[in-house]
């Protein structure tokens, strides 16, 4: 189509499309994120298309591939409109009665709807199922209704609107100010004010400015910003824009790692149809600013995530962080003024715009406003992407929204921040999500990641764990990092391995201070979080591993051990069979018995085990019992004994 000139072109465009489309004709919103994607949805799109075309319904009925709506654990769904029936779970074999039943019948299938565990009580709507119910969803709430290939739905849903108010009726400091007094934060883990940070630019002297877009998604089992660019990646390139006019660039990028095609892919076509509305370019909508956007793929590194390590990727060298003497939005890529926010930052601008700060400011805590996307993974009932205002509690997203935990297991712990995280305990359950409130509680909000952990969590092991992760991805260019979360990792993978002694403690400690103070970017000097805080608030658990050898929750292999009760053995020989490495001695009417020399501790007898006997067990910190004699490893048969 001709590049549209003017809001009024805008406006009438928006409403040629709405013309042709009906509100109550039936249209199935069938979620294509990487998640579903991975669940077998492109085969229940195929199915939909061909059963629709099968029974002739092509100009009675639409499908769309969507984005991701957040619920990941129980994909493929979808939602169907008007009605807003939403299914779970759905196979290609599941479409013709979909189509047939509630399609073209009106009828419920109950089957594909959620279940209330607890109660057994069924959610038929998608904001009945509790879930989305206990969310604030502001910026994914767009996900499951449009193509996220398609222009024409974001201009459906107002999509633009506020890149041209902002065009023809405020200046860049009328736009600065609404930023401002919205207070929202970079959501990228600094929680610096973005409008102070545009600011900045904007009366930086040099003519010449960057805004960026950092989806360089690093943190392990974190998924946010890759589901808003893949489900709605005109949003993010509307606040850009924006904020390209605000503090006078004409130039942005974004910096999207390559593991993820689909989003690439997506926000490659997004910037294509923007260029072709009028939306990028020259003299954009008739207003006489001109911006241009590109795309640049990272090579995974986790250290791209921090601004100045990214900067230096995108001017073509090794992505390597350096001293920030002057901060980036005056001295940036290139040495020149430099906006950098991440994915969800830049998506929440066009709200504001168009709604207003006050508007935004009503979510939230005095320091932290608006809403937050969490990826919630871990040991929870409900994983996937959660949007939950600032100020709700640890307790309310992780039993509110993420049911709870599941097998019957206590909560123990939750990380958040990501790997440069903190873990907070039970007791901290019922703490306020904010920048402020988790910073002081000794970890961070960071870009979101949150894993819930049971009391089968060893917290030692995960100080290790996420210190193995942040080794090895350091650049190396600092030796506070470079080696001094390497003898950490060390340290700590020797205690998780009973080789822990007096004086390793403060010697993390020691460390950990110096990594903090002297580390020449964030990943080094967040790095020592994860032992701090599980130093902090499960300091017994360290204990037990140092001085008694002991791992309480029963996890760190080398402090543990399995033997076979034999009061309660049937001789069931399901262990025997399954066990990897033949250290279980036995047979039909013969007790069992774990050879402790040959056992690797892969729990598979305890898992084989039927619950009904229970008589694997796992032990640490005390001798494993002697073996019966062999003379009396024989069960009677019969009736009389078993």
């Amino acid at each position: 189509m001709p590049r549209i000139k003017s809001p009024e072109e805008l406006e009438k465009v928006r409403q040629e499309i709405l013309s042709r489309r009906d509100p109550n004709k039936p249209c199935i919103s069938i979620c294509a994120g990487t998640g579903c994607l991975a669940f077998g949805a492109a085969e229940v799109i195929a199915a939909f298309k061909a059963e629709i075309e099968k029974q002739g319904l092509e100009a009675e009925v639409d499908t769309k591939g969507t984005g991701c709506p957040g619920f990941c654990e129980r994909g493929p769904l979808l939602v169907i409109y008007p009605e807003e029936i939403c299914y779970l779970q759905v196979k290609p074999e599941d479409v013709p009665e979909i189509v047939s039943q509630t399609v073209k019948g009106k009828k419920v299938i109950d089957r594909l709807l959620y279940v209330e565990p607890s109660t057994g009580e069924k959610a038929t709507r998608e904001s009945d199922i509790p879930f989305y119910k206990n969310q604030e969803r502001l910026i994914i709430c767009d996900n499951i209704k449009i193509n996220s290939k398609s222009i024409d739905d974001y201009l459906a849903i107002g999509g633009y609107a506020a890149l041209a108010k902002v065009l023809f009726q405020m200046t860049p400091e009328q736009v600065l100010e609404e930023v401002k007094k919205s207070n929202l934060r970079g959501r990228g883990g600094g929680g610096f004010p973005a409008g102070r940070k545009w600011e900045g630019s904007r009366n930086a002297p040099d003519p010449i400015k960057y805004v960026i877009v950092n989806a360089d998604e690093g943190d392990p089992g974190a998924f946010m910003d890759r589901a808003i660019l893949e489900g709605n990646p005109h949003s993010i390139l509307e606040g850009l824009i924006i904020g390209a006019y605000a503090i006078g660039a004409h130039e942005g990028y974004i910096y999207v790692r390559q593991e993820y095609p689909l989003a690439v892919e997506n926000v490659t076509i997004a910037i294509k149809q923007a260029e072709e509305h009028g939306f990028l370019g020259r003299n954009i909508l008739g207003s006489g600013f001109d911006f241009t956007v590109k795309v640049h793929q990272g090579a995974g590194a986790f250290v791209c995530g921090e601004s100045t390590a990214l900067m230096t990727a995108l001017e073509g060298r090794a992505g390597e962080p350096r001293p920030k003497y002057i901060r980036s939005n005056i001295k940036g890529l290139w040495e020149k003024p430099t906006v950098l926010n991440n994915v969800e930052t830049w998506a929440n601008v066009p709200q504001i715009i168009n709604k207003g700060a006050d508007w935004f400011a009503q979510y939230g805590t005095e320091t932290s406003k608006g809403t937050k996307v969490f990826s919630l993974v871990g040991k929870i009932t409900n994983t996937g992407l959660v949007e939950a205002p600032m100020g709700m509690t640890l307790r309310d997203i992780i039993f509110k929204v993420g049911g709870g935990i599941p097998g019957d297991k206590k909560f123990k712990a939750v990380q958040t921040g990501g790997p440069s995280g903190g873990c907070l305990p039970e007791e901290l359950l019922d703490l306020e999500v904010g920048f402020d409130e988790l910073a002081k509680a000794g970890s961070m909000m960071g870009s979101g990641g949150m894993i819930v952990m049971d009391e089968d969590t060893c917290m030692v092991d995960v100080a290790r764990y996420f210190l193995e992760f942040l080794t090895d991805e350091s650049c190396g260019k600092c030796v506070p990092c470079r080696e001094g979360i390497r003898q950490m990792l060390k340290t700590l993978t020797n205690i998780t391995r009973g080789k822990g002694k007096e004086g390793d403690i403060e010697l993390l400690e020691e460390l950990a201070e110096v990594a903090k103070e002297a580390a020449l970017c964030a990943l080094g000097q967040t790095a020592p979080n994860p032992f701090l805080s599980t130093l902090k608030y499960f300091r017994d658990e360290y204990e037990a591993h140092i001085k008694e050898k002991r791992c309480p929750a029963l996890f760190c292999k080398e402090l543990i051990a399995y033997y076979i009760d034999p009061e309660k053995c049937q001789a069931c020989m399901a262990c025997l069979k399954k066990c990897p490495s033949d250290a279980i001695i036995g047979g039909k009417k013969t007790i069992h018995v774990i050879d402790q020399e040959k056992c690797t501790k892969c729990n598979t007898c305890l898992e084989v085990c039927p619950q009904r006997f229970g008589a694997v067990k796992k032990i640490s910190g005390e001798p494993v019992p002697p073996p019966i004699p062999e003379e009396e490893r024989t069960i009677v048969k019969g009736g009389k004994e078993k």
